[in-house]
């Protein structure tokens, strides 16, 4: 992960802080973009994932459009340089005034998830003498076999609308008089690895995208959502997702006329691998079966493993050679919480006070979820090319 001249380099910072490899990361959005540039799709890059300014804006200087879920984050794409035309917004409980702030930005479009959100975008469009372009998005009961927090596809989740209400929507869509369809949106989850999964929502969007057509309705934009899933396992081997692979699913699976657009919406396979959470050890402590690694960073920086018990590799910084006597550890946190751990029984060499741990892939759902809880410090970050 570091040779020796960045080690030395990064051994004398205060830590905890997120170390960004953007060399990985332009390498990682340029076979993105070529990917999907091959089949004349559309990447929208979902903010959530991480919006700390430099990776935005390395982003947005490849090309990508914005998916936003906030009226902050359809703010910050602007001020970024996003241009409007090709900034999303979705969730499932946008207020009047982040509705309003997108309209004024005139938008590419919303993502809708109820038929009273339309009704209110509707509204608040006519106050401002504005058309809203809209994508509805369709819950298409596809289960994306991950972790049940941030699964969001299937009939007791709360995104999306239910197909049994679809009817109702059209009609809603014909009769709103400040609302232009554009598209339909789907999205069922996060961190899929399972290719076979995209292609049983292609079967969903050609299902649907045929029934509003059968009913007279044009669909300008298929937009697939995104979901594509990282390697947290090895990534070094796997540095960059299978790019060319999970495109190709949508175009071989995804029935489409020409004249069509297929979007996508990706986080997590753009920016998890550039990014990890460097920590110092301030205690080692044993139990009677235990051994345990006290860090400077928890929950705080990190929440993912608390909130989902989701793995990430952890590693000792170090320009030694690890081929020593190893321990298994419980590397946890300074915070007030027994879930405030990143790991148990980790295989690591012999550690003590003061050594560099790096939590590896946390470029993803990492800075972006930091909390202050306990009062702790901002998180700080470090860039590779500039140490």
């Amino acid at each position: 992960m570091f040779d020796n001249q960045q080690i030395n380099s990064i051994k004398g910072l205060e830590t905890p802080f997120y170390y960004y490899d953007m060399a990985l990361l332009e390498k990682t959005l340029d076979k993105a973009k070529n990917a999907a540039d091959k089949h004349g799709f559309h990447v929208h890059y979902a903010l959530k994932a991480n919006f700390n300014k430099r990776i935005l804006s390395l982003i947005q200087s490849k090309g990508f459009g914005a998916d936003c879920v906030s009226g902050n984050e359809v703010s910050e794409a602007i001020a970024t340089g996003f241009p409007a035309s090709t900034i999303t917004f979705a969730g499932v409980g946008k207020t009047d005034k982040e509705i309003t702030t997108a309209l004024e930005y005139q938008i590419f479009a919303f993502n809708v998830e109820s038929i009273q959100e339309m009704e209110v975008i509707d509204e608040l469009a006519g106050r401002l003498g504005h058309t809203a372009r809209v994508s509805l998005r369709i819950n298409p009961n596809v289960d994306a076999q991950t972790h049940h927090y941030i699964t969001t596809g299937l009939d007791e989740n709360k995104f999306g609308v239910p197909t049994s209400e679809l009817e109702k929507a059209a009609t809603a869509i014909r009769e709103l008089k400040n609302i232009e369809l554009v598209g339909l949106h789907f999205h069922i989850g996060s961190q899929i690895t399972d290719l076979n999964v995209f292609k049983s929502l292609c079967v969903k969007v050609n299902e649907w995208k045929n029934w509003f057509e059968e009913r007279g309705t044009v669909i300008k934009v298929l937009n697939v959502g995104g979901g594509l899933g990282v390697d947290y396992h090895n990534p070094d081997v796997n540095s960059i997702p299978d790019f060319e692979a999970y495109f190709d699913v949508f175009d071989r699976f995804l029935e489409r006329t020409p004249r069509q657009e297929v979007h996508f919406e990706l986080g997590r396979s753009l920016v998890a691998q550039c990014g990890n959470l460097v920590s110092r050890v301030l205690y080692t402590k044993s139990g009677v079966k235990k051994h345990f690694l006290i860090l400077d960073a928890g929950m705080t920086e990190l929440m993912r493993p608390a909130l989902y018990q989701a793995y990430h590799k952890i590693e000792r910084v170090s320009d030694e050679n690890e081929e020593g006597v190893k321990l298994n550890y419980d590397v946890v946190g300074p915070i007030c919480e027994s879930s405030d751990s990143f790991g148990k029984e980790v295989s690591l060499p012999i550690s003590k006070r003061g050594d560099l741990i790096a939590i590896r892939t946390a470029g993803a759902y990492g800075e972006v979820m930091a909390s202050r809880y306990n009062l702790r410090e901002e998180i700080r970050h470090v860039y590779s090319d500039s140490i």
